[in-house]
C-alpha cells in the first residue's frame, strides 16, 4: 500500500499517521496503532484521514493481525479499488469503519461473516452489496450496534428481518437504491437513537410503528416518495431532536402533535405539498434552532407564531403562497442568523427597526412585492442581502455603508435610483447586482469598491459613453462585467480588468472598431457585443486567446474576413457572427475548433463552396450559412462519421446547386430518434459559469418556422431542424430523410426539385412543420403522409401535384394556403371538387408555372417585345417542345398588340 500527498477531501485535518513509524521503535508506540498491555498484541489501527493512496494488497500484512479488534481506514483514497476479500480473516474485529475511502466494486460476501462486529460502516463509497449478503449480514450480526450503509448501492426492498436489530442504536442506509415501503417491523428497534433512511425509493405511508421508537433522537426520511399525512402518532418520539422530512410528497397540515416535540432542535419539512396556514405548533419549540418549511403551498399570512423561538438560528419560509406584510415577530429573534422568505407574494414597506437582529448574516428577501425605501438597517455581520424583484424604490441608502462585511449585494429588479454623488464604501463587497433599476449613469460609488468580483448593470437606462474613470478601474479581482441592454454610445475604450472571465455588452450602440486590447484579457472565456454599431474587422488576436469559449459578435457592422478564430486555441464552443457584412471565403482555420458546437455565421456576405471538412468536429450540434453567397454542390466530408451530433442544419438564401445530399443527411445521427428520447428531460444548451445564481449564456439561433422567421431565445435538446431553401438544388427529394424521425422541421422550398413526395416522409412522427413549396413537384399527395401526427404546418403550395388532397388527423387543420397553385388537386379545402374540369384562369397557370418551370427573365422578354418577337418565341418552343401552355398563352396575346403588360415577375425568397 503506497502513499502520496493529495488534497484533501475529508474532514477535519489530515495527516500521514504511518510517517511517524519506523521499525526501530516499538510498534505500539507508532500513530494510530493501539496494543494489548498484557500480551502486546495489536487490537486497534486507526488510519483514518492519513492520506493514504493506493489500493490494499490480497497478501497484505494487514491481515495477520489476527487479534485486531479495531479497523478504522476511513477518509483515505484507495483509488477505487475493491474491498479484500481477506478482510474475513479478522476474526476478532468489533469494529470496522471504511467510510469515504474510494472504495468501489461489490462487498465481498465474507464481510458477512464477522460476527463479532458491533460497528460496520462502510458508507461513502461506490460499492454494491448483493440482497443475498444483506440477508446474511441481518442474521449474523446479532451484536450491531451501528450500520452504515449510506450510499451503497443495495437495492431492493428493505428486508422485515431488518427487525431483529434489538441492540442497533444507529442505522444509516441513506441513498442506498431501497424501493417499496418501510416494514413495520422496524418499530422493533427499540434500541435506535438514530434512523437515516434518505434519499432512496420509499413509496407509501410513513409506517406507525415508528412512534415505538421511544429513543429516537434524529429521524431522516427526506428525498424519497412518501405521500399522505405526517401521522399524529409522531408526537410519541418525545426524545427527538432532529427530524427530516423534507423532498417527499406529503400533503395536508402539519399535525398539531408536534408542538408535543419539546426537544426539537432541526425541524426540516421543505419540498413537500403541505398546504393551507402555518398552525400554531412551534410555541412549545423552544429548542428549536432550524426550521426549514420551503417549497411548500402554504399560504395565508406569516403567523406571529416565531416570537418564543428564541433559539431560532435559521428559517426558511420561500417558495410558498404567503401574503401580507412583513412577520414583525421575526424582528424579535435575537439568534436568527438566516432569514429566507424569498418567492412569496409579501407586500408593503419593510421594517425600518432591526436593530435586534445583530447575528443576522444572511437575509433573502427576492421575488416578493414588497415597496417602499431600503430602510437603513444596521446588521454589522451581514454578509448576504438579496432584495432583487420586488417594488422597492427610492435612492441607495446611505445606511449601507455600515455594512462592512457584505459580500453579496442584490438589488436589481427594483425602482431603485442612485444619488450620483452618494459615497458608499463597503470594503467587502464582491458580487453587487444592479440590473433592471432605474439607473441612467454608471454609479459613482463603484469608485469605492474594489473587491468587485462580479458587477451586473444591466438593463438600465445608462446612456453616453462608458466614462474614463469606469475603464480605468483597477478591478484586479473582476470576473464578470455585464452592461448589456442599455443605450451606452461611443467606443470601447480599454480595459484594465486581466482577471475578467465574461464580458457582455449586447444590446447597447457602441460603435468604432472592436480594441485589441481585449485580448489582454487572456481568462475570457464569454465574450458578447452583439447587437451594437462596432465597425471594420475583427482583431485576429481573438483567435489566440486561449479560454474563449463564448464569441457572439451577431448583428454588427463588421467588415473583412472571418480572421482565424482557433489559430491556436481550441477552447471555442459558440462562434456566431451572423447579420454583419463579412466576406471572402469560409476560414478553414475552424477545422481546429475540436469543441465547436455552435456555428452561425449566416446573413453576411462569404462566397465559398460548402465546408463539407465542418463535419469533422464531431461536437457540432448548430451549423447556419443561409443568406451568403455559398455555391456548389454539397459533398460529403471524407471521414467516418461526418456532422454526427448535429440537429440544426440551416443553408437556406444561398446558390447551393447539384442533387439533395442523401449521404450528407445519413450522417446526422442526432436526427434520428433514439429508444429512450422519450423519456429524457428536454434540455438546452449554454454556456455556464460557476456560479450558480448568474445568468448563464444561453444559445439562441434565428430559423424560418411555419412561414415565419423567428428567434428562439433558446435551443432545446428536441431543436431539430433542416432548412436547405431558397437554392437551386435539383433532383428528387431522398428517401433516406425517413431515417431522420427526430425532425421538427423540414424547409426544402424555393428550389427546382422535381418527382413526387416520397410517401417515406410519412415516417417522420415528430415533424412539425414541412415547407416543399415552389418546386417542380409532381404526382399525388399520398395518403400515407398523413401519419404525421404532429404536423402544424404544411405548405406544399406553386408545385404540379394532382388528384385528391388525402384527409385524416393533421391534414384536416391544413387550408387553402397549402396547396394553392397546384392547379389540378382537388378536394377539401379547395373548392375544386375532385371529378370536375379545371376553371381556373389563365393568369393564375401564368403565376404557377412561372415561378417553377422557367426563369422571371424570359417572362419578361415575352411581355416586353411586341408581335415580332412573340412570334419568334412562339416559333422557338413550339420546335424544341416546350409546354403546350407556353404556346398557347403567346397565341393569345397576339390579337392584343395595342396594350402590353410591363409586369415583372420575380422569383420570391422566404
Amino acid at each position: 500500500m503506497s502513499e502520496e500527498y493529495y488534497s484533501c477531501w475529508c474532514y477535519g485535518d489530515c495527516f500521514p499517521k504511518t510517517k511517524s513509524w519506523n521499525e526501530s521503535r516499538d510498534c505500539c508506540t507508532w500513530d494510530g496503532v493501539t496494543c494489548n498491555l498484557l500480551n502486546g498484541h495489536v487490537i486497534g489501527l486507526d488510519l483514518s484521514c492519513s492520506l493514504l493512496h493506493g489500493s490494499i494488497h490480497p497478501n497484505s500484512s494487514l491481515f495477520q493481525l489476527h487479534h485486531l479488534q479495531t479497523l478504522n481506514l476511513a477518509y483515505n483514497h484507495f483509488n477505487w479499488s475493491s474491498i479484500p476479500h481477506n478482510i474475513c480473516r479478522l476474526t476478532n474485529l468489533r469494529y470496522l469503519n471504511l467510510s469515504h475511502s474510494r472504495f468501489d466494486g461489490k462487498i465481498p460476501t465474507e464481510i458477512a461473516y464477522l460476527s463479532n462486529l458491533v460497528s460496520l460502516d462502510l458508507s461513502g463509497n461506490l460499492c454494491e452489496l448483493d440482497e443475498r449478503t444483506f440477508e446474511t449480514m441481518l442474521h449474523n450480526f446479532t451484536n450491531l450496534e451501528l450500520l452504515s450503509l449510506s450510499a451503497v448501492n443495495i437495492s431492493g426492498e428493505l428486508p422485515d428481518s431488518i427487525g431483529t436489530f434489538s441492540s442497533l442504536n444507529i442505522l444509516s442506509l441513506g441513498g442506498c437504491e431501497f424501493s417499496g415501503s418501510i416494514p413495520d417491523s422496524i418499530g422493533n428497534l427499540t434500541q435506535i437513537t438514530e434512523l437515516i433512511l434518505s434519499d432512496n425509493h420509499f413509496t407509501g405511508h410513513i409506517p406507525s410503528t415508528i412512534s415505538k421508537l421511544k429513543h429516537l433522537t434524529r429521524l431522516d426520511l427526506s428525498g424519497n416518495s412518501f405521500s399522505g399525512q405526517i401521522p399524529d402518532s409522531i408526537g410519541n418520539l418525545t426524545h427527538i431532536t432532529e427530524l427530516v422530512l423534507s423532498y417527499n410528497h406529503f400533503t395536508g397540515h402539519i399535525p398539531s402533535t408536534i408542538s408535543k416535540l419539546k426537544n426539537l432542535t432541526r425541524l426540516v419539512l421543505s419540498d413537500n405539498s403541505f398546504s393551507g396556514q402555518i398552525p400554531d405548533v412551534f410555541s412549545n419549540l423552544k429548542e428549536l434552532r432550524y426550521l426549514h418549511l420551503s417549497d411548500n403551498s402554504f399560504s395565508g399570512e406569516i403567523p406571529n407564531v416565531f416570537s418564543n423561538l428564541q433559539e431560532l438560528r435559521y428559517l426558511h419560509l420561500s417558495n410558498n403562497s404567503f401574503i401580507g406584510p412583513f412577520p414583525a415577530s421575526i424582528l424579535s429573534l435575537t439568534q436568527l442568523d438566516t432569514l429566507d422568505l424569498s418567492s412569496n407574494s409579501l407586500s408593503g414597506p419593510l421594517p425600518n427597526k432591526a436593530s435586534m437582529l445583530q447575528k443576522l448574516t444572511y437575509v433573502d428577501l427576492s421575488y416578493n412585492s414588497l415597496n417602499g425605501t431600503i430602510p437603513s438597517w444596521n446588521l454589522p455581520l451581514l454578509f448576504l442581502l438579496w432584495l432583487h424583484h420586488n417594488q422597492l424604490s427610492g435612492s441607495f441608502p446611505q445606511s449601507l455603508t455600515n455594512l462592512t462585511d457584505l459580500v453579496y449585494l442584490d438589488l436589481s429588479s427594483n425602482n431603485i435610483t442612485l444619488d450620483v454623488g452618494i459615497q458608499i464604501t463597503l470594503p467587502s463587497l464582491q458580487f453587487l447586482q444592479l440590473s433592471s433599476c432605474e439607473l441612467k449613469e454608471l454609479p459613482l460609488l463603484l469608485r469605492n469598491i474594489t473587491t468587485l468580483h462580479y458587477l451586473d448593470i444591466s438593463n438600465n437606462k445608462i446612456c453616453g459613453q462608458i466614462p474614463n474613470w469606469f475603464s480605468g478601474m483597477r478591478w484586479d479581482s473582476l470576473q464578470l462585467l455585464n452592461l448589456s441592454h442599455n443605450s451606452l454610445t461611443g467606443h470601447l475604450t480599454q480595459f484594465h480588468y486581466y482577471n475578467l472571465r465574461y464580458l457582455d455588452l449586447k444590446f447597447n450602440s457602441i460603435q468604432g472598431p472592436l480594441p485589441s486590447s481585449i485580448c489582454n484579457m487572456s481568462l475570457l472565456s464569454l465574450l458578447d457585443l452583439s447587437r451594437n454599431n462596432f465597425s471594420n474587422s475583427i482583431p485576429s488576436c481573438l483567435g489566440s486567446m486561449p479560454n474563449l469559449r463564448v464569441l457572439d459578435l451577431r448583428r454588427n457592422n463588421l467588415t473583412g474576413s472571418i480572421p482565424p478564430l482557433c489559430a491556436h486555441s481550441t477552447s471555442l464552443s459558440t462562434i456566431v457572427v451572423d447579420g454583419n457584412r463579412f466576406e471572402g471565403p469560409f476560414p478553414m482555420s475552424l477545422l481546429k475548433c475540436n469543441g465547436l458546437e455552435v456555428l452561425d455565421v449566416g446573413n453576411n456576405a462569404i462566397n465559398d463552396t460548402f465546408p463539407a471538412w465542418l463535419g469533422t468536429l464531431q461536437e457540432l450540434q448548430v451549423l447556419i450559412l443561409k443568406s451568403n453567397k455559398f455555391h456548389g454542390p454539397i459533398s460529403t466530408c471524407q471521414t467516418k462519421f461526418c456532422f454526427p451530433k448535429l440537429r440544426i442544419f440551416d443553408l437556406s438564401r444561398n446558390d447551393f446547386s447539384g442533387s439533395l445530399p442523401a449521404k450528407v443527411f445519413g450522417n446526422f445521427k442526432a436526427m434520428i430518434k433514439l429508444d429512450d428520447q422519450d423519456t429524457r428531460e428536454i434540455r438546452y444548451m449554454e454556456s455556464p459559469l460557476n456560479w450558480s445564481f448568474v445568468s448563464t449564456y444561453e444559445d439562441s439561433v434565428s430559423l424560418v418556422i411555419k412561414g415565419q422567421d423567428i428567434e428562439l431565445q433558446r435551443i432545446s435538446t428536441i431543436t431539430t431542424t433542416i432548412d436547405l431553401s431558397s437554392n437551386h438544388f435539383e433532383g428528387v427529394i431522398p428517401k433516406t430523410l425517413k431515417d431522420l424521425s427526430s425532425l421538427w422541421l423540414l424547409n426544402l422550398s424555393h428550389n427546382n426539385l422535381i418527382g413526387h413526395i416520397p410517401m417515406e416522409l410519412g415516417q417522420l412522427n415528430t415533424l412539425e412543420a414541412l415547407d416543399l413549396s415552389w418546386n417542380r413537384l409532381t404526382g399525388k399527395i399520398l395518403q400515407e403522409l398523413t401519419r404525421m401526427n404532429f404536423l402544424a404546418f404544411l405548405n406544399l403550395s406553386q408545385n404540379h401535384l394532382v388528384g385528391p388532397i388525402p384527409q385524416g388527423r393533421q391534414f384536416n387543420t391544413f387550408e387553402n394556403d397549402s396547396y394553392g397553385g397546384n392547379l389540378d388537386l382537388c378536394g377539401v379545402p379547395l373548392t375544386k371538387k375532385c371529378g370536375t374540369s379545371d376553371s381556373s384562369p389563365v393568369p393564375q397557370q401564368l403565376e404557377s408555372y412561372f415561378f417553377s418551370g422557367f426563369t422571371w427573365e424570359s417572362v419578361v422578354i415575352g411581355y416586353s417585345f411586341g408581335l415580332v418577337v412573340g412570334t419568334v418565341m412562339w416559333s422557338l418552343m413550339f420546335k424544341y417542345r416546350k409546354p403546350k401552355w407556353f404556346v398557347e398563352f403567346f397565341d393569345g396575346l397576339m390579337p392584343h398588340k395595342r396594350r402590353r403588360p410591363k409586369k415583372r415577375a420575380q422569383r420570391q425568397r422566404t
